[in-house]
């Protein structure tokens, strides 16, 4: 199988050996585009590491609260099936792909990265989906059932959207394994889910502890 030749030329633009490969997802029934980190158990240059640290390619990987939603979902598929979703900061689009997998009515796959909508392309036609797609979450009407969020607090800057998620969307569904100090008064943790990132990172063991967290609006 090959990989799209547009994300295939973009990886190799900031890893020149990296190669992207069709990846079976555990414990789901799911595939992605993702790097293949055999090809990557080397050290990075100087300047490749101030290429991925400019233009980081998250949508290359399956980040542990993204794999932990797409199971989730699968459980417990009443969170999306019939409904309207927006899967925001898509990345690769494994929350989104899940959710239409689950039943979900529409889903939009939202995130600000060119890069990271075409990898959503890519892995809805892997996975045998259709997906819809957003670049400005601000420009989306409020007419969302449920706002998915999986991955996006690693960055405290990120932290004000959780106020915003509900003015497009009647609930909201975040995933994280990051933030140890979640404090929010409309968002209760709901589950912990254990997952880890694709391809494997090393990641501390604590990041592999995925909160969930609901809110909705009054």
């Amino acid at each position: 199988m090959i990989a799209p030749l547009d994300l295939q030329q973009a990886l190799a633009g900031l890893l020149g050996d990296a190669q992207l490969v069709a990846c079976a997802l555990p414990d789901t029934e799911l595939k992605l585009w993702l790097i293949d980190g055999d090809k990557m158990d080397r050290a990075f240059s100087p300047e490749e590491t101030r290429r991925i640290l400019h233009e980081p390619p998250y949508w290359s990987f399956c980040w542990a609260s993204g794999l932990a939603v797409a199971r989730y979902l699968d459980r417990f598929p009443e969170w999306v099936k019939g409904k309207r979703v927006l899967d925001f900061g898509a990345g690769s689009g494994v929350a989104g792909i899940a959710a239409v997998k689950s039943g979900a009515l529409e889903v939009v796959a939202c995130d600000l990265d060119p890069l990271a909508i075409a990898a959503c392309r890519a892995n809805a036609e892997l996975n045998g989906v259709r997906l819809s797609y957003s670049t400005d979450f601000f420009a989306e009407a409020d007419r969302f059932d449920l706002i998915l969020v999986a991955d996006v607090l690693y960055d405290r800057a990120n932290l004000p959207l959780l106020d915003e998620f509900l003015s497009r969307g009647r609930e909201a569904l975040v995933a994280d394994s990051r933030v140890r100090d979640f404090r929010h008064p409309l968002y209760r943790r709901i589950e912990t889910l254990e997952a880890m990132t694709l391809p494997d990172l090393a990641e501390p063991e604590e990041f592999r502890h995925v909160s969930l967290y609901h809110a909705r609006r009054g």
